[in-house]
């Protein structure tokens, strides 16, 4: 039987680990809701709303489960967004939003490189990340959930079915589909 001593460095280990856990995947996590979204603050607040989900629920799970229930969560998130995001639609499409509303800036893309490359290699870099992006977010919800999490979170056929709630087969599915498009968009661009 564990100690006080004991028990509270336990739980100070399993706190930093699953902070540790947060902090590496935070950016990921909020550029795939990026993508789903087109819009940072929606973006974040999906990340955000995934994390704390995650903690309220499932840190005293082993920490091998936090990657997947986390996409779970995450993904989740996304549909009901695109699900809310419809209905409004529907609704107040009419109303067109102001243009002081909407914002471009992405704050990834500002911070500084650590590696310094130079302005030319920086510049085809950034305009080859924003045709993938592009490329990306033109993809079904269903074809770039599963691209993003087979590709970019390398996530097994199994686990991306778990997470996306769905067979195996049609991840695979999606995820080739995903591919074709993701070629052909990329093969025109310029």
């Amino acid at each position: 039987m564990d100690t006080a001593p004991q028990h509270k460095e336990r739980v100070l280990d399993q706190n930093r680990a699953l902070n540790d856990f947060l902090a590496g995947i935070e950016r990921r996590a909020f550029r795939m809701a990026e993508f789903a979204t087109r819009d940072a603050d929606e973006a974040l607040d999906l990340v955000q709303d995934a994390m704390i989900k995650l903690v309220e629920r499932y840190a005293q799970r082993p920490e091998a489960e936090w990657g997947a229930l986390f996409h779970t969560i995450l993904h989740s998130r996304i549909m009901d967004w695109h699900r809310r995001r419809q209905v409004r639609q529907r609704l107040f499409g009419w109303l067109k939003p102001r243009e002081d509303d909407e914002e471009d800036t992405d704050l990834l893309a500002e911070l500084p490189d650590p590696k310094g490359r130079d302005i030319a290699e920086r510049l085809s870099l950034r305009q080859q990340s924003e045709q993938i992006v592009a490329a990306v977010q033109k993809l079904p919800v269903r074809q770039q959930q599963a691209f993003l999490l087979r590709a970019w979170e390398e996530l097994s056929v199994e686990e991306t079915a778990t997470v996306m709630g769905c067979t195996a087969g049609s991840v695979k599915t999606h995820y080739f589909r995903a591919m074709q498009a993701l070629r052909a968009t990329l093969e025109d661009a310029p």
